[in-house]
């Protein structure tokens, strides 16, 4: 099945497995574009396999931490609060 969009920079789509991606270049020269998955990864594609590709388009992802290969724990701190009440202020750790 051939998917109807046309590619533009800037646009996310989900392929069936899931993956979420979206086109950073396009050179029409040559018929190809590159595509960034959510992880980081870049990928080229020429036209007619994007043409092939089974896919939907999808608003941006609102965490991007996907494509900066990081963890929560990779921040260094713990994000997590425990009530809807509890603030973070930074004044609190200056002795």
């Amino acid at each position: 099945m051939a998917n109807e969009y046309q590619p533009r920079i800037g646009d996310w789509y989900k392929s069936i497995s899931g993956n979420k991606f979206k086109i950073v270049a396009l050179d029409s020269d040559v018929a190809t574009m590159e595509i960034q998955h959510f992880d980081g990864a870049v990928e080229e594609l020429d036209f007619d396999s994007w043409e092939e590709m089974e896919i939907v388009t999808i608003e941006p992802p609102e965490d991007w931490s996907g494509s900066l290969d990081i963890q929560r724990d990779d921040y260094g701190v713990d994000l997590e609060l425990t009530s809807p009440n509890d603030h973070i202020n930074p004044l609190d750790e200056i002795e």
